[in-house]
């Protein structure tokens, strides 16, 4: 758990506490009927977000005379009641930006550590009723400083239960905004899930990012490749990912986002002048962080490199130098449960002509695999087919190679990108989400 910081609530304009708060919400505030205005002031929480002090009181949300409209008195705007989330038995109003949603103190403070507390502080008992104001002026209001989208899903969520789809761009902003406001106001389960959900798409596990190619590529082939400038991508832009987990503090979505990233060119990321179909889809307000721009840079020199070594390594089989020296694709057509070679001199012409041709292609050309090496080592696995070769003792073990070299880079991404350790990203999420004492 992030760690809790006291705060001291007091009455505007005077200097005695009225109790203490374990924990507090960031951009929050519970307004009361009463003048003056008895506030909650919010300190940082799990995320920084923009924090201003608020000055409205209850007083200054009321029904227009004769009708059910409801308006703010100050700036004399409408706000309006959320379709769904206006509960008429609801027990307090939580208004994001225009938008009204009444709600109950119960549910919030059942799943939000935050609103528990919140609500938790002795409060003083309305007064001054206004005719014009009906029940509005015995039921509270908390105003959250957040989009009234973001709020409308994150307690839509809570009460229907999370509906998640194909972690498309349209999903990724639904749920990026329930895991930023789980995160904010604590809500523990939400953001457990949510990140279980993203991390589908981003995952911690070459199984599960081979899973998500595969999706990836179904995509793709049912586009219509008649129209290029009209390419759309299944997943959303891995620089909104990275900067998410940046804000949500969630490490182990990072590797995945970054490899991502990298495997585009930086014309294909930064060149808004670069033909549609060749570059990665424009987002406006997109920016890396300048450490991150950093961690780019050095992942996509290291991700090149590991191409290069991987077809040296290839290279450097039994069938290109003598048998003697006893490399590691000498150990393993040995150790085939096939057998071993049947065809020496053959082999060696094969895996000669493999390394040509792989330089050629993704070193030289410099095509889709130049800065994936999980994709070329893949592509590599699969240059001498066990099924058509002559050798299938060679195939089997080029084969065997190539998912071992797979594991073995997967496994470095992170240091790639100056990241967490997988294994410490995934230990440090498993130990956030654990209950305190």
């Amino acid at each position: 758990m992030f760690q809790k910081n006291p705060a001291t609530v007091e009455r505007v304009g005077g200097s005695s506490n009225m109790a203490e708060s374990p924990n507090n919400c960031s951009s929050s505030h519970l307004d009361y009927p009463l003048s003056p205005p008895f506030p909650f002031n919010p300190q940082p929480s799990r995320i920084s977000s923009g924090t201003r002090p608020l000055t409205q009181t209850f007083e200054e949300i009321r029904y227009k005379p004769g009708s059910h409209i409801m308006i703010d008195s100050e700036t004399g705007v409408e706000l309006t009641k959320h379709v769904d989330l206006w509960f008429g038995d609801g027990s307090v109003i939580c208004r994001a930006e225009n938008t009204l949603f009444r709600v109950h103190i119960s549910m919030l403070s059942r799943h939000s550590e935050c609103f528990r507390d919140m609500f938790s502080i002795p409060q003083p008992q309305p007064s001054n009723i206004h005719s014009d104001a009906g029940d509005l002026q015995t039921t509270p209001v908390v105003h959250l400083h957040d989009s009234a989208e973001d709020v409308g899903n994150l307690f839509s969520a809570l009460y229907d239960g999370p509906k998640f789809g194909s972690n498309d761009e349209q999903d990724f902003r639904i749920v990026s905004g329930i895991l930023r406001l789980s995160t904010k106001y604590i809500f523990e389960s939400l953001r457990t899930m949510a990140l279980a959900h993203l991390s589908v798409a981003w995952p911690a596990t070459l199984k599960a990012w081979d899973l998500r190619e595969d999706r990836a590529r179904t995509f793709e082939v049912e586009q219509d490749i008649s129209m290029p400038s009209n390419r759309m991508f299944l997943y959303p832009h891995p620089i909104a990912v990275i900067n998410l987990a940046r804000e949500v503090h969630a490490p182990s979505l990072l590797p995945a986002a970054f490899y991502d990233l990298a495997r585009w060119s930086y014309s294909q990321i930064f060149d808004e002048e670069a033909p549609t179909s060749h570059r990665l889809p424009p987002v406006p307000s997109l920016n890396l962080a300048a450490p991150d721009l950093q961690r780019l840079c050095l992942g996509k020199e290291a991700a090149q490199h590991a191409i290069t070594s991987l077809i040296q390594a290839m290279g450097n089989t039994q069938y290109s130098r003598p048998v003697q020296h006893h490399s590691a694709m000498s150990h393993m057509r040995r150790s085939s449960a096939l057998g071993v070679c049947v065809s020496a001199a053959a082999c060696r012409k094969d895996f000669s002509e493999l390394v040509d041709l792989a330089t050629q292609h993704y070193l030289f050309d410099r095509e889709r695999g130049s800065s994936d090496p999980l994709y070329v080592a893949d592509e590599l696995g699969q240059l001498k087919s066990a099924e058509f070769s002559e050798c299938k003792a060679c195939a089997k073990s080029l084969e065997s190679w190539a998912a071992r070299e797979r594991e073995r880079l997967w496994k470095l991404i992170p240091s790639w990108f100056r990241l967490e350790p997988l294994e410490r990203a995934m230990s440090n999420a498993d130990c956030e989400n654990e209950p305190d004492d």
